[in-house]
């Protein structure tokens, strides 16, 4: 095997996940009655109840799984407010929605950093800077329209010719007072604080329905009752009217943590042109481990999955002497159409229904800042940053090209799944899966390493779309609307709720 590729089956998963313990936090195991119904055991939905209940009132998250191992455990967890080129794009459809913008996620990053502090956590928090560069001419002025829009928002930033990476730059945007943190080591002892007192964390009790006229939550545990729901999901798993299934897309990006020779400067990076390589570090006791980000495409849409991760794999070896590849893992980002995550009510006749979603891979200062909106929200009815991330906002010349052109692909996927046949040779290595057609019916077949074969329906049962096979993470993903399922059939996220069809042979040659 090449030294520039990677052998897949020597790692482990994502460092976050694998250096904090397991929850074990029980099943709802009847009805109950509590101020504020959270579904989703993430970032915001821990934060969201932490804040809530420090208000006096009586919360309950739920999580289909256990809570803090999905996206959240699979972040680069930079804790900032510099999210790409955005602030010169806000300031010209408002100076005071981009003020909403740049106050909420400098408040989000202070406030992350009180908790720790109130709370006595050691997370791995530091402050550092965080740059935004270019290798490219075209782009300088980009930066610099950027830097000046920043400053005028009341952040501490400039423009600066060199970054203290071996990489020639022909510019930067620099952030000062940014931050960098473990999530899990953060949120871990907020969880064990919520859960007492008439409050409660449930997992593996999985969110069915809502009853908006009941103020319910109905799960497959039970019942839910409360007068205020927030719907934490990801992507919102409850969606009467909303239509955020249009109003989404979802892409993967992937993440590799590498042991290299030389010391990583204090800071964090990631470059304004594509692909997009982004990069940080993190301290593992006397080791450093540097995580390099990027390679993103559209969920079931890239080519070939395990070479996402060979091409960070190539950028990291121009920069550094990689001695190891102890931890890789991949993540899924909802994205809104404006730039904005959807943060407030559901819909406009949904009063005491919320949402949070579209982070657009900044969930870190976004999570704080939804829970922050939600307990304004829920407490005075009101927010001062509800206009900016209003969920029925309505910007035309922001949102109407990136609708048409979302949904189209949408459609385009949708038709391609049905009509184009694929190979119905079998053919398959252990470990390896592919889409095969027997009898005009489209089959998922997977073969693991006892030569068991997992044969599917690869049609989503969310939208009917047609799944597409991710060997990277041996999964079924959708094309459509980022819907992901296990080779067993069982969803790994949604909007899907229903998981696929599964028939399981000993023998393949049956088929």
């Amino acid at each position: 095997m090449s030294k520039d590729f990677i052998n897949f089956n020597s790692l482990s998963n994502s460092y976050w996940i694998s250096s904090t313990d397991e929850t074990n936090f029980s099943k709802l195991n009847k009805d109950i009655n509590v101020d504020v119904a959270i579904v989703g055991g993430g970032m915001v939905g821990i934060l969201s109840a932490y804040i809530l209940k420090n208000e006096g009132l009586k919360v309950a998250i739920i999580e289909s799984d256990k809570i803090l191992k999905a996206t959240t455990a699979h972040t680069t967890a930079k804790v900032t407010s510099q999210h790409s080129l955005i602030y010169d794009k806000l300031i010209k459809r408002g100076k005071k929605q981009a003020l909403q913008y740049a106050n909420a996620n400098e408040t989000a990053i202070h406030i992350i950093k009180d908790i720790i502090d109130k709370e006595q956590i050691d997370c791995d928090f530091s402050y550092r800077p965080s740059f935004i560069y270019t290798k490219q001419d075209k782009n300088i002025e980009k930066i610099k329209r950027e830097v000046k829009a920043a400053k005028d928002l009341g952040i501490k930033a400039s423009f600066v010719k060199d970054i203290p990476l071996p990489i020639k730059i022909k510019g930067a945007l620099k952030f000062e007072n940014q931050a960098q943190f473990h999530p899990l080591k953060f949120l871990l002892p907020l969880s064990y604080k919520i859960n007492k007192d008439g409050s409660f964390i449930f997992e593996k009790t999985k969110a069915i329905d809502i009853n908006k006229e009941k103020n319910q939550v109905i799960t497959d545990k039970g019942i839910i009752k409360a007068k205020n729901i927030i719907i934490a999901s990801h992507f919102p798993f409850y969606d009467k009217r909303g239509l955020y299934f249009s109003r989404l897309y979802t892409e993967r990006s992937y993440v590799l943590a590498i042991k290299a020779k030389e010391k990583f400067p204090s800071a964090m990076f990631i470059n304004a042109e594509s692909p997009a390589r982004s990069l940080r570090s993190q301290t593992i006791g006397n080791e450093e481990l540097i995580l390099v980000i990027g390679d993103n495409h559209k969920t079931g849409q890239g080519k070939n999955t395990k070479m996402h991760y060979n091409n960070l794999l190539k950028f990291s070896k121009k920069i550094f002497t990689v001695k190891d590849i102890p931890y890789r893992w991949s993540t899924q980002d909802c994205m809104p159409l404006d730039d904005v995550p959807y943060i407030g009510n559901l819909t406009s006749n949904t009063p005491n229904i919320y949402v949070a979603t579209g982070f657009k891979k900044w969930g870190m200062t976004t999570s704080m800042v939804s829970a922050l909106i939600f307990k304004e929200l829920i407490l005075n009815g009101k927010s001062k940053w509800k206009e900016v991330y209003n969920p029925s906002r309505f910007t035309p010349l922001a949102s109407f090209k990136n609708f048409f052109k979302e949904n189209l692909n949408v459609a385009e996927k949708f038709l391609l799944g049905k009509i184009l046949p694929e190979t119905d040779k079998l053919n398959l290595d252990l470990g390896e899966g592919k889409v095969i057609e027997r009898n005009g019916e489209k089959l998922g077949v997977y073969k693991d390493d006892d030569n068991k074969l997992y044969i599917v329906d690869t049609t989503c049962t969310h939208l009917g779309c047609e799944l597409s096979w991710n060997q990277a993470e041996k999964s079924w993903d959708c094309p459509c609307h980022g819907s992901r399922f296990k080779y067993d059939g069982e969803v790994i996220e949604g909007p899907a709720k229903k998981q696929l069809n599964i028939k399981i042979i000993e023998n393949h040659n049956m088929i």
